[in-house]
């Protein structure tokens, strides 16, 4: 679903960039594009979007932590792998 709202603004703003209707064509799809997003289903569906962010954002964060830890602590044990072995 994402992609496919992301392939019809991504059209919408190609044509509005390379139209030559001019500024009037661009004010119509303005405002049909304000029309869309004020509408109370979309609304809702950004509603719905931005709780589950917002129910999601600590889990990402600590996961994202996690994930960073781990990896340093990989990089640390192979430098020190490294050092030594060059000590020989």
């Amino acid at each position: 679903m994402r992609g496919k709202i992301l392939f019809v603004f991504g059209v919408a703003l190609g044509y509005v960039l390379g139209t030559r209707a001019g500024r009037e064509r661009y004010e119509q799809i303005r405002a049909g594009a304000i029309k869309v997003w004020n509408d109370p289903r979309v609304q809702e569906q950004v509603a719905t979007v931005e709780g589950f962010v917002k129910d999601k954002a600590p889990d990402v964060a600590e996961a994202a932590t996690a994930a960073a830890k781990k990896v340093s602590s990989t990089i640390r044990q192979a430098q020190g792998t490294k050092s030594a072995g060059q000590g020989k």
